[in-house]
């Protein structure tokens, strides 16, 4: 990756996050008779569904106020923020319980609460930022609670009825992946007292239960004490969820100049690159099934936005630790699909969903699922690493590691 690729990716980063997302959702996703922000966006912006996902609202709060704090203090990206959080605070808790609601309507009527609480996640990384930028100490307790709440749920849910029965228990690498990265988020916003212990925990919970080193795989879901379960949500692997946990403990670990954690996300990285890469056209498949049998879901073979974004970072950042030449190449390879793919030259920010081939399967640019979080971050983040890349000494792997 020489010095010409760099620049031009680092432009490619910083001008497509400030001058085509960000305006885009700026321009078409605010509310400010409701407040909050629109999600269901046609090609061109215009709003074709009036309801708000309770995701999208935290994460793009999160965003104006990363931003804020760490790009430029514009005092439209603060108040966009403040706005936000005031929606959340408003009309995003049931304060029967204080937990989150996941779809409310335009006016901010409940909808629907999921089992999950990964609401309070995005929630708390919000109001975490607008700690850090206004110092009012309001949002620090905001971002405890919600985290705590959070963490309570998802280990001990109460108030739901659960989805399956006891028959078959299982456990999954959403908690502890998405754990490790609020952790990280409200570590650096609030310093979050006990962050390093949730990270920890969470990281060794996808090393003794989810990497599975005798078929060089990262499962997504496995039996309560980590064995593999041979049915088809069980076989089935999320190749772009476990690379986005692996440049999370590749992130930590070039925090902590650990080694250990770097070659942790790097063996994650690797094995599930070969797993999910799609030799015949390019880009990250959505699922496979661990043993190569055919996939339960009839969509497991599209291209969505987000696990090609995940894989751009983690390439990146392998690469940038490494200085190994295989992932510059993986990230060529993820980059230049992608972007050849993905983005709406015509009305800006980018399509979420292709089918295999790469033509586009609808021209969605937002739901309840989509919104201006994994793409942003990426585009962020990328930029930043780059930035940055001069200070980064290279990590090399033990002799015999993987």
């Amino acid at each position: 990756m020489d010095d010409n690729r760099r620049n031009e990716l680092r432009a490619t980063y910083r001008d497509g996050l400030l001058h085509d997302t960000l305006p885009f959702w700026i321009k078409h996703g605010l509310d400010r008779e409701d407040g909050g922000f629109m999600m269901s966006l046609d090609r061109d912006g215009a709003v074709i569904d009036t309801d708000k996902g309770v995701w999208q609202q935290g994460r793009f709060t999160w965003l104006l106020g990363e931003l804020y704090n760490n790009v430029e203090q514009r005092d439209e990206w603060l108040d966009l923020a403040k706005h936000g959080a005031r929606f959340l605070d408003e009309c995003c808790f049931d304060p029967s319980d204080d937990r989150m609601w996941f779809h409310v309507t335009k006016e901010g009527k409940p909808i629907r609460k999921r089992r999950y609480a990964f609401s309070e996640s995005f929630a708390s990384i919000a109001y975490g930022e607008l700690f850090k930028a206004t110092g009012d100490e309001h949002y620090a307790v905001k971002a405890r609670r919600t985290f705590q709440r959070f963490i309570d749920h998802n280990l001990d849910p109460q108030g739901v009825v659960p989805k399956f029965t006891s028959t078959r228990p299982t456990r999954g690498i959403g908690f502890p992946m998405i754990t490790i990265a609020t952790a990280q988020e409200l570590r650096e916003s609030i310093g979050l007292a006990d962050a390093n212990r949730w990270i920890d925990r969470s990281i060794d919970d996808i090393r003794r239960f989810h990497i599975k080193e005798d078929i060089q795989c990262v499962m997504e879901t496995v039996s309560p004490n980590g064995d593999i379960i041979n049915h088809f949500d069980g076989r089935m692997l999320n190749p772009g969820h476990a690379i986005e946990g692996a440049w999370f403990i590749m992130r930590e670990g070039k925090l902590r100049g650990d080694d250990r954690l770097i070659q942790t996300g790097c063996q994650m990285l690797d094995w599930m690159w070969q797993r999910g890469w799609d030799t015949e056209y390019g880009g990250i498949l959505y699922f496979v099934d661990v043993y190569g049998l055919p996939v339960q879901e009839y969509w497991h073979d599209m291209k969505f936005w987000w696990p090609q974004n995940e894989t751009i970072i983690a390439t990146l950042l392998a690469h940038e630790l490494t200085g190994d030449s295989k992932y510059a190449d993986w990230h060529r390879r993820i980059h230049d699909w992608t972007y050849a793919h993905f983005p709406d030259a015509e009305h800006g920010e980018w399509f979420g969903y292709l089918h295999r081939d790469g033509r586009i399967s609808s021209q969605l640019k937002g739901n309840v699922w989509k919104g201006p979080f994994h793409l942003p971050r990426m585009q962020l983040t990328c930029w930043q690493l780059l930035a940055a890349s001069e200070s980064i000494t290279p990590y090399s792997p033990r002799p015999g590691a993987q």
